[in-house]
């Protein structure tokens, strides 16, 4: 590990954290502690419409329960919205991006039409079919996501190969160069913008933030080692540093699915409301 170490947990307050949501803390503090470097908590909270201050909350109580300590001060995302609207302008300047109308329920019609393959999915679910690919930002108005045309930022960068992810996790571990064919074809057009709220989206903000933490490793769930691509385009189009990346197994449930906030049988606050202990939690997640 560097000897500057500095990772983070980040989680969104849109319900109660779970068992996966423990693991992930407990591996990034451990690695921090065994680096001798910072463990730092951020709290994404850009989903306006079902982040709760009460589940904010109820992150400090429960994390402090499992007896973890974090470096302050506690980055809110919503105290930085400038940060990432000057991180999209950039990307918009260069002419990266393009205003997308379609809603979920287009891009799901676009994907039954005949024409289009199924099972094409990627980070954001289905990989967007460019319905509104060349359209100018000149026209945008209320209500358009904004999304990265993933073709030109690779034309802009040339020779994407160069880039590399260093992935230090137990399952694949070593240096991953990017691919053109793996970026357009797995990742696709993402938004970088919500339709709703015209607030950065998770890829973009999640970025923008690790650099401003100055996180040098990023510790998180192998759910997201896919989107690593993305995240290391976009730090070659930013001009950001780059991390490494901890991507760990997934806490799963007795049908072998991902833990789900939604799933409050899974819920830490019940397990501490029934007695268990820390070391508990601990022993459950295998640490």
């Amino acid at each position: 590990m560097r000897p500057d170490y500095r990772t983070r947990f980040a989680p969104s307050p849109t319900g109660p954290l779970h068992l996966g949501h423990a693991y992930s803390a407990l591996v990034a503090e451990d690695r921090a502690r065994r680096s001798s470097g910072a463990f730092l908590l951020r709290i994404e909270d850009t989903d306006t419409a079902r982040c709760r201050p009460e589940y904010e909350a109820a992150i400090h109580d429960i994390l402090g329960w499992l007896g973890l300590r974090w470096q302050p001060p506690v980055l809110r995302q919503s105290d930085h919205l400038a940060r990432y609207r000057a991180a999209l302008g950039t990307l918009i300047d260069a002419g990266l991006c393009y205003p997308c109308a379609c809603s979920r329920s287009d891009i799901r019609a676009a994907f039954s039409a005949p024409q289009e393959s199924a099972g094409h999915f990627g980070p954001d679910d289905p990989i967007y079919p460019g319905t509104c690919r060349g359209r100018g930002m000149a026209g945008m108005t209320g209500g358009h996501a904004v999304r990265l045309d993933i073709a030109k930022a690779i034309a802009l960068l040339g020779d994407v190969g160069q880039l590399t992810v260093t992935e230090t996790g137990p399952d694949r571990a070593g240096v991953w160069p990017l691919r053109r064919g793996e970026l357009i074809d797995q990742i696709g057009d993402v938004v970088l913008a919500r339709r709703d709220t015209g607030i950065a989206a998770y890829h973009l903000a999640v970025v923008v933030d690790d650099a401003a933490q100055g996180i040098t490793e990023v510790v998180r769930g192998a759910d997201i080692f896919e989107a690593t691509k993305l995240h290391r385009l976009l730090q070659a189009l930013l001009k950001l540093p780059v991390p490494d990346y901890h991507h760990h197994s997934l806490i799963r449930d007795d049908q072998g699915k991902r833990l789900a906030k939604r799933d409050d049988a899974r819920a830490l606050s019940k397990f501490r409301a029934d007695g268990a202990t820390p070391e508990d939690i601990r022993r459950l997640v295998g640490l």
